[in-house]
């Protein structure tokens, strides 16, 4: 019948036969076909409603990971085979739709796919961004930023006739909304909104991702994270943040109405979850839309008091957002009054300025009115929450510790094992049976093959077979040459200092250094980067630069190359991830200790098999609780130790600088080699931040970190007993399932059914 179906499309779409239409024709065909087969497994979904509210999803190529959900992957692969198609190279036609960047907007995307999977009643609330953050490109050892358009090419983008005024301050706009379909596993689908305008001009981007800022009609949804380095760069985020805001709070509203239910019990029949603080605004906004619908104020406050739920992904200052008051006037006066009045009611109570809401310098604090207006806040893993309470939150946990509670976060395995590691989850459902895929939990049963080693060899096996994958893809996409029988050391992250890539870079240098010495490993290593920093963020862009420096030096050097590589992959991107995922033997989970909440690349990278390199840091905790000490490679300083160090302001890089093994590798940062292939400018920069500042303690870690790497590139050389750390690894990943997170969410928050 599938088969059937899809010739059909294909004549009726374009006139030809399977064997006669193009990659692009078949693949446009498959997303037709699916987009029926979604249609006809719509379900009316009655009972309380969750709105999840992101400024990110990053959602990735669709077709693969929806015909898995469907249930119909191994047919269509089949029906293409019958006809000498090859399901990869359609695959290949589809433009992952730019819409998140990291952690944040990954973890929203695998939400989605569990609240469906789950039957949950629940859809996506966020923006239609035409760029994304912006598409990256390497010239002259450094990262160039240029846009990233994808929206007339997916397929899966779907018109809706829903549309609102949005009121800012000198203007209105008219938004129009489009929907993607989110599929979960054999079951129900629920909808991600996207708003937009019409009035956006794609074409006043010019040189790199340069535009003019002030011309919000033309600008509004042109990127995620536009440069704020200035005024102007904040007003947009501010104008975007409550476009987004307006466009969810007018259509839960709508959506409320239609199904008959009463505003004043709101509460009993949704839920809005605010992912990060991007969304904040959603508060003092559905207040006053209360107001207007006749609500008395106390009770609209009550009300959303009683609807509105909190993530904390972080306690990194950037991410706790705080904007002037002045700017939110400038954008949407008609908010200044309801947060005045939220903050006065808890200056009333609360004789304390870290909890107020606007503080001495008029900056309106978002996570603060989350904190104080919504009836929920959770951090993203263990460690991460219990710093929240007793630390960063602290004088808000002593006011409300009903309200806090952990999520730790979890990863979809359809889409990071089933869809991108088709032999390793085939072996898997061979050896205990396809219940995991549904279950999470019973991918323990694979913990009793821990010494089998028929069982060890095929995971070898398996692994080198990724590598080889991993090699020919960056050999098409980036013509680097990799060797698949090194060791595969990854570290694919944004790029902030305080996930540490430049502790990476310095381990590099060593290993160079040692190499050029005559100190050569046992088995090559090759070291692989991805990720993008932000446009504004300089530091982070010295380490990409630095990286590719070295990178040529190192690949260009006759005598090294055997034995090192180093490698950057550009743009990297969920797509990238999936190739890069399955192939990693060392994954590299290195932030500060006590500034990563969570992670989940960590997850994925577990579930494929890799181990885990990395720091008592977010979930690397509860992964080592898993898997047991043996099983994970953990170093540097625990986070209650790194907190002292910053409450004592007693860390001093230049101490550390002056011993003897640290310093020959922060000077190579400036060394002639690098300054040849360099920029002067930054790699000064870079090498003057890790001697004088080096916020991130890099430096304070690093002789550990070198030891325990070299320690785990040791017991590689047993495969055996490394392929058993990797089976075991394998199977405790279960409680990292986003099925999990979502199913806890639900019973302790949502409450939807």
């Amino acid at each position: 019948m599938m088969e059937k179906n899809l010739l059909e499309i294909l004549k009726m779409k374009y006139a030809k036969s399977i064997n006669d239409a193009s990659n692009e024709e078949v693949y446009f065909s498959l997303v037709e076909l699916t987009k029926s087969m979604i249609k006809e497994r719509e379900l009316k979904k009655s009972g309380k409603k969750l709105y999840y509210i992101s400024a990110e999803f990053l959602i990735g190529r669709l077709l693969k990971n929806n015909l898995i959900n469907l249930g119909i992957y191994k047919e269509v692969k089949e029906v293409l085979g019958k006809f000498n198609r090859d399901f990869n190279e359609i695959e290949e036609v589809e433009i992952e739709p730019s819409l998140g960047n990291g952690g944040l907007g990954r973890l929203a995307a695998c939400f989605l796919d569990s609240i469906a999977t789950l039957g949950l009643n629940g859809d996506g609330l966020g923006l239609n961004y035409h760029f994304g953050l912006f598409k990256q490109v390497f010239e002259n050892n450094k990262q160039k930023a240029v846009k990233n358009p994808w929206i007339d090419s997916s397929g899966w983008l779907n018109e809706s006739n829903i549309s609102f005024d949005v009121n800012f301050k000198d203007f209105k706009v008219k938004s129009k909304s489009y929907t993607i379909d989110m599929i979960g596993l054999q079951n129900n689908s629920n909808n991600l909104y996207l708003f937009d305008i019409d009035t956006i001009d794609e074409d006043i981007v010019r040189d790199g991702i340069n535009f003019n800022k002030k011309d919000i009609r033309k600008n509004l949804t042109l990127f995620l994270y536009p440069d704020d380095s200035d005024k102007d760069g904040q007003l947009l985020r501010i104008y975007q943040q409550y476009f987004m805001v307006s466009n969810a709070a007018q259509y839960i509203l709508l959506e409320n109405e239609k199904n008959g239910l009463s505003l004043e019990e709101l509460d009993k029949n949704i839920v809005i979850q605010i992912n990060d603080t991007h969304p904040s605004m959603i508060i003092p906004e559905l207040i006053r839309l209360l107001i207007e619908k006749g609500i008395d104020k106390d009770k609209a406050i009550d009300i959303v008091s009683k609807t509105c739920a909190y993530t904390n992904h972080t306690i990194l200052s950037e991410a706790l957002e705080k904007w002037p008051i002045s700017y939110i006037e400038e954008v949407a006066p008609q908010l200044i009054p309801i947060i005045k009045e939220l903050d006065s009611r808890i200056n009333s109570k609360f004789n304390d300025e870290r909890v107020s809401i606007i503080d001495k310098n008029n900056m309106i604090h978002m996570a603060n009115m989350d904190i104080h207006y919504g009836f929920s806040v959770n951090g993203v893993a263990a460690l991460h929450t219990e710093i929240l309470k007793n630390e960063e939150l602290n004088s808000f946990y002593n006011i409300y510790p009903h309200k806090f509670n952990n999520k730790t976060n979890g990863i979809t395995f359809r889409r990071w094992l089933l869809s991108c590691n088709e032999s390793l989850s085939s072996y898997i459902e061979e050896l205990i049976g396809g219940e995991f895929i549904k279950d999470y939990n019973k991918i323990s049963k694979l913990y009793d093959y821990k010494d089998n080693k028929e069982v060890l060899n095929k995971i070898g096996e398996i692994k080198k077979n990724n590598k080889i994958s991993l090699k020919n893809y960056l050999l098409k996409t980036q013509n680097i040459n990799i060797d698949e029988n090194s060791i595969f050391d990854i570290q694919i992250k944004r790029f902030h200092e305080y996930k540490r890539q430049q502790m990476n870079l310095l381990y590099i240098i060593y290993k160079y250094i040692e190499i050029k010495k005559g100190n050569k490993p046992a088995t090559p290593i090759t070291t692989i980067f991805g990720g993008k920093a932000a446009p504004a963020y300089i530091i982070a862009q010295d380490i990409i630069h630095a990286i590719l420096c070295l990178s040529e030096l190192i690949n260009n050097d006759i005598e090294a190359d055997k034995f090192l590589k180093v490698v950057m992959i550009e743009n990297y991107n969920v797509t990238s991830a999936s190739k890069v995922i399955p192939a990693c033997d060392v994954s590299e989970q290195i932030s500060l200790a006590s500034k990563e909440a969570s992670g989940t690349g960590n997850m994925k990278f577990m579930l494929n098999g890799a181990l885990t390199l990395g720091t008592e840091d977010g979930a690397n905790v509860e992964i080592m609780n898993l898997v047991g000490k043996d099983n994970i490679y953990i170093f540097g300083e625990k986070s209650s130790d790194v907190i002292s160090h910053y409450k004592n302001r007693d860390y001093n890089s230049r101490s550390y600088y002056y011993k003897g093994s640290i310093k020959p590798l922060i000077d190579f940062i400036v060394s002639d080699e690098m300054l040849k292939v360099g920029d002067t400018t930054s790699l000064y920069r870079l090498y003057n931040e890790l001697i004088n500042k080096d916020w991130f303690m890099t430096l304070l870690d690093l002789e550990d970190y070198i030891k325990m790497k070299e320690e785990a590139f040791k017991d590689y050389e047993d495969k055996e007993d490394w392929n058993r750390k990797a089976l075991i690894n394998i199977s405790k990943a279960g409680f990292f399932s986003s099925d999990r997170t979502i199913e806890e969410y639900n019973r302790d928050i949502w409450k939807l059914k």
